[in-house]
């Protein structure tokens, strides 16, 4: 059977997954880390993606950076087809399209350089001319412009991860991608590491995608998409005042960050259908059902909603 052509995603879409498939093979056992996962990701957006260990958000973070290749799907970022790319492409996007924060600094950082000699690598790797000049720039872009000259044993854990958004930028990518920025420091650094993308995403406009498995994050983002089982189930979208201006949401956002953090109503969770008509029921709602997998429901459309019923069926077993 042929496969079926992909066409390439509309010009304000960076990032577009489409019923994206990853298969590992250890000898005779296969685990399927992705399972047909839709997502969109438009220009300019910040969002987070969260989910449990294991469920898939870490392979599909490789599969946007290029550093593993789907089983099946189709996959675009900015425009280009990864599952075309040959080895000179891979290279070329990892150096011009894509930049990489990691969780683990020993990944970002040269430990016997200085923070700004850590920014110019990559640009040096590049062949950009005014290393220094944009080094410094990018490090008070970060807030560390007075710690340019410090090496790693001199910086705190929230500085080191702030270098290494520095290094990210140095190549301008399009899209910046985060693998658990916070998950290395404490609550009080995590939030200021979160500021430092807000501010970056709202200055640049460079689309950026943090994954994590810190179901907080939905208070600090606009848009948290969750991966469960290895399939995009639910995103939470802040709530957003319909009169407000973008400015004035930016504003209120600055002022208030710490007030609409900490509530927990600021937020609807919305339930993603894929292309094929599937989705995901929360599992709290099934236990409240009484169901399980691969027991049988009764769907009615009643008006403006579809409603999911218990069978008679179910109970007897």
């Amino acid at each position: 059977m042929p496969r079926r052509m992909m066409l390439a995603p509309p010009e304000d879409v960076m990032v577009q997954c489409e019923n994206l498939v990853k298969i590992y093979k250890t000898g005779e056992i296969e685990v399927m880390a992705l399972q047909g996962l839709d997502l969109t990701v438009h220009r300019g957006e910040l969002m987070g993606i969260v989910g449990a260990s294991g469920s898939g958000k870490s392979t599909l973070l490789n599969m946007l950076g290029a550093l593993d290749k789907p089983s099946a799907g189709s996959l675009y970022v900015d425009g280009k087809n990864l599952l075309t790319f040959d080895e000179q492409d891979l290279i070329r996007y990892k150096r011009e399209t894509v930049g990489f924060v990691w969780q683990n600094n020993a990944r970002n950082l040269i430990p016997y350089l200085t923070a700004v000699q850590n920014v110019e690598l990559p640009m040096l790797l590049s062949g950009r001319k005014n290393r220094h000049e944009r080094a410094v720039q990018l490090l008070e872009m970060v807030g560390l412009g007075q710690r340019k000259n410090s090496v790693l044993g001199q910086l705190s854990g929230g500085e080191q991860q702030r270098v290494a958004i520095a290094i990210a930028l140095a190549n301008n990518p399009s899209l910046l991608l985060a693998d658990e920025p916070t998950g290395a420091v404490d609550t009080a650094t995590a939030s200021m590491v979160l500021d430092v993308f807000r501010e970056l995403n709202r200055q640049t406009g460079v689309t950026i995608i943090i994954v994590t498995h810190d179901t907080n994050l939905s208070k600090s983002i606009d848009r948290v998409v969750a991966i469960r089982d290895g399939r995009t189930s639910s995103e939470m979208l802040r709530k957003r005042p319909a009169a407000m201006s973008f400015d004035q949401l930016a504003k209120m956002n600055e002022e208030q960050e710490a007030l609409l953090s900490s509530q927990t109503t600021d937020h609807e969770e919305l339930v993603v259908l894929d292309r094929a008509g599937r989705l995901q029921i929360p599992k709290e709602y099934l236990e409240a059902l009484g169901l399980k997998g691969g027991d049988k429901v009764r769907v009615e459309l009643e008006e403006d909603r579809i409603s999911v019923y218990n069978t008679e069926y179910n109970r007897k077993q």
